[in-house]
């Protein structure tokens, strides 16, 4: 994204703030995996939105109506020898020319620098109780500029929570940020297409797991959204399976639930189909019932519909079908009461999607649901999961299905942007059938 991109939400943010407030972001560090191998590096959400900014160990400082500069980075200072090592550094040069800051310093700085930038402050804005460590160094600073302080030069006397504001600017997304969402989604979608083309029976969880993450990497989604779920027969009953490790047997269904991650943006799609490419009649009466609730759900999503219509709409369409099916038992009425369809369907239905797989944004406003409006983004994603260990007939046993899309809402309703996924089962088993 272009370096304008940021600078428009930065100045969003500080229009929201007073003339005395400061905000402080603070950029992720790299993570040691095992020994001295770290973890691939993924930049803090909050940092990159206002940003872009995308090396290690950085914090970014906002002080409003500052004449010597609104925008400040901290950042690792270039080093010849260290770059020969691990890669080019964009220095303090860098970060100005090529990230818009006013002004850069050597992160080494930043304990004596950020005393003069929060001198005179009143309140301080930062991602509050996200990360003890950012806890300390906020308490540390203000504990000192409180030493320093004078009666005609004021210390900040107020932490405020950053995520109040931000997450409610990242809740909307601008025509930028809905292309790369687009773009993952259909991405993300090949590669469940390419699941389905590739599975076999006698293949472990993990070889279709590297088959969705092949796909996804050729594409240019460089990283996954989050670790894939691949769980074949009872293992698509677990909702946070990820082991991956089973064999797919025939007879089985097996759920992905992967999504690759594009220019720091998620996509969350979830399939499930047959590990020998047909369903049976009982696999395929409980996936037509998920896919009517989702449809359901789905054809609900425009402005002005209240969030918890959706769950609402998905419970009753999963509690009507596990009634007409002999699942459960009783009046429809009895069976929401009573939440007896919870032993089958135990999440919600939804959650917000952007540069996180849970996106920032709240989800009531003054403890009312609040309603869809446009530039939203959400999953939508009912489910049933039939495990053995519940007092079912047999024939239902085992049979672990949800189907998830992610969901733009519109002016006038809504675009399903992972919508390449198949997910009838007339065109899973065409799919599944050419491919064998």
């Amino acid at each position: 994204m272009e370096k304008s991109v940021f600078a428009i939400r930065r100045q969003k943010l500080l229009a929201q703030l007073g003339n005395k407030d400061a905000v402080i972001l603070f950029g992720s560090s790299e993570l040691l995996r095992n020994g001295d191998v770290h973890f691939p590096f993924r930049q803090n959400s909050n940092f990159f939105y206002y940003t872009g900014y995308s090396e290690p160990e950085a914090i970014a400082v906002l002080i409003p109506g500052d004449k010597g500069g609104e925008y400040i980075i901290f950042n690792t200072p270039k080093d010849p020898v260290m770059e020969r090592w691990v890669g080019t550094r964009v220095g303090q040069e860098g970060a100005v020319a090529q990230f818009g800051a006013d002004t850069a310093f050597d992160i080494y700085s930043i304990d004596e620098k950020i005393l003069e930038l929060l001198a005179g402050r009143e309140q301080i804005f930062y991602d509050l109780g996200s990360h003890p460590l950012w806890d300390k160094r906020i308490l540390d600073w203000t504990h000192e500029l409180q030493k320093r302080a004078r009666r005609s030069h004021p210390c900040p006397a107020a932490l405020g929570d950053l995520k109040v504001k931000s997450n409610e600017m990242r809740l909307f997304k601008d025509q930028i940020e809905i292309a790369i969402l687009r773009e993952a989604a259909q991405k993300s979608a090949e590669a469940h297409r390419a699941a389905m083309q590739k599975c076999k029976s006698g293949m472990f969880e993990f070889q279709l797991e590297a088959v969705v993450n092949y796909e996804l990497m050729v594409r240019g989604c460089r990283f996954s959204a989050y670790p894939a779920i691949v769980g074949g027969g009872p293992n698509a009953c677990i909702l946070h399976y990820n082991d991956n490790s089973k064999l797919l047997k025939d007879g089985d269904l097996v759920l992905i639930d992967a999504g690759g991650e594009y220019e720091n943006y998620a996509s969350d799609i979830t399939r499930t189909f047959p590990v020998n490419g047909k369903f049976s009649k009982e696999q395929a009466e409980i996936y037509n019932l998920v896919l009517e609730a989702q449809l359901k759900v789905i054809d609900l999503i425009r402005p002005g519909t209240p969030l918890n219509l959706l769950q609402d709409a998905a419970v009753n369409v999963l509690a009507k079908g596990l009634i007409r099916l002999g699942i459960l038992s009783g009046t429809i009425s009895d069976v929401i009461q009573q939440k007896s369809y919870q032993d089958y369907y135990m999440h919600n239905v939804s959650h917000w999607l952007g540069l996180d797989v849970h996106d920032a944004g709240s989800y009531r406003i003054n403890d009312e649901w609040r309603t869809l409006e446009e530039g939203m983004v959400l999953t939508v994603e009912p489910g049933l999961y039939l495990s053995s260990s519940n007092e079912l007939n047999k024939k239902w046993w085992d049979i672990g299905i949800r189907i998830e899309d992610d969901v733009l809402v519109t002016a006038s309703g809504c675009e399903v942007l992972s919508h390449d996924a198949p997910k009838t089962i007339a065109e899973i088993e065409r799919i599944m059938g050419e491919a064998s």
